[in-house]
């Protein structure tokens, strides 16, 4: 157990102190029309050369507003930390999640135990994968671990997948078997059930009702060449397979969303060396109709999905390794993208995701770098009229 608790007054006092010196910096301003995102050499989160992998968001602490988790290390031990934010989008202070140093690549954030504070996964490679028990006030113990013990694991998400009311783990496990570890309720972890291929590449895997049955089915993005699939649940775990994809793509990451308004589950692809795809959903979940919102090769290793202009339909912003990482809005329902940097910035962009930081009601964006100090941007749009 960590000895430093968060929520004394002490800790509070420090907080809302420190945010009353923080000095005005020159800002950078990305965007166009009557949106933009900003950012300062304040608005970072770690070290510039921490090998960051993976973030979770979530109100750890439990006093209203958004703190990060940052996974670090991926195939070389580093500290995995926690910061906090003042209230205000600022991390001010920030503590180790654990005192050992993992090869993290994914870490995730859910009430495991059912106590109604926020727990943490952290999933490693070739090293077992821990959970981390919160006691209320943001901080953590290590409780246990979850699935095979020394696999190349590469995500992790969470979902209640087999229907019991609570929050399972999935893992993606490059060429090796991914896995679905089980929760007792309590926050074990001893059951697992495999899903996809013996020496699949999967790198991501995202959950919704796709066929809506009410139970969660599985997408799959698969990298090295494979073929990406859907996985339909039929309630019980057992899962009945749909292509999606050419067969041969480079996949790095998936996300879902109705992108044209239909009523229909839509799938968002990010890609590397090859333009990122929309696969729209129809009745008989073909995916056949697709179209390319992002023509560009670049070495697209992540996707989130947020409504950034608050005009009702849903944006999708594009993480590059080596290239500016992107966002694109969302025009006539998915017929036109308008293609905005982020920065001017070539970083390896490992995950990024979109979360209201600063309590303004607008989607902000996170950014995880390797070898770079992680990012994040305040959204300035103005709701369109």
């Amino acid at each position: 157990m960590q000895s430093f608790y968060v929520n004394t007054p002490q800790f509070i006092a420090m907080k809302y102190a420190l945010c009353t010196i923080f000095l005005l910096t020159t800002y950078m301003v990305f965007g166009q029309n009557n949106l933009t995102f900003r950012t300062s050499e304040r608005q970072t989160l770690g070290e510039p050369e921490d090998r960051s992998a993976s973030m979770g968001i979530g109100d750890i602490d439990q006093d209203g507003d958004l703190d990060v988790v940052i996974a670090n290390g991926r195939h070389w031990p580093e500290q995995n930390q926690i910061f906090f934010n003042n209230g205000r989008g600022i991390f001010t202070v920030s503590m180790p999640l654990d005192a050992i140093r993992e090869t993290s690549y994914a870490t995730e954030l859910a009430d495991f135990d059912g106590d109604g504070d926020l727990d943490i996964a952290v999933g490693n490679d070739m090293a077992p994968n821990a959970i981390y028990l919160n006691a209320g006030d943001g901080t953590f113990s290590r409780s246990g671990t979850f699935g095979k013990p020394y696999a190349p694991t590469r995500n992790l998400t969470v979902a209640d997948v087999d229907g019991d009311g609570d929050v399972d783990i999935l893992i993606t496990n490059r060429g090796s078997e991914n896995e679905i570890c089980l929760n007792d309720g309590r926050g074990n972890f001893t059951e697992s059930r495999p899903f996809g291929e013996m020496d699949d590449s999967t790198i991501d895997v995202d959950v919704a009702d796709v066929d809506g049955d009410d139970d969660m089915d599985l997408i799959l993005a698969n990298r090295d060449g494979q073929q990406n699939y859907i996985y339909l649940n039929d309630g019980h775990l057992n899962f009945k397979p749909i292509p999606f994809g050419t067969g041969k793509d480079e996949t790095r990451s998936v996300a879902h969303a109705d992108i044209n308004l239909d009523g229909y589950m839509d799938l968002i692809t990010a890609n590397i060396g090859e333009p990122n795809r929309i696969y729209f959903g129809d009745p008989e979940q073909s995916y056949k109709q697709t179209t390319t919102f992002d023509s560009d090769n670049d070495q697209s290793y992540s996707v989130a999905v947020s409504d950034l202009d608050l005009d009702g339909d849903v944006d999708i912003i594009i993480a590059n390794v080596g290239e500016p990482n992107t966002v694109f809005i969302n025009n006539d329902q998915g017929k036109n993208w308008e293609k905005i940097k982020l920065s001017d910035e070539n970083y390896d962009t490992y995950d990024i995701i979109s979360a209201d930081l600063n309590n303004d009601q607008r989607p902000d964006i996170l950014e995880c770098n390797s070898r770079a100090a992680n990012v994040y941007y305040f959204n300035r749009v103005k709701a369109k009229n």
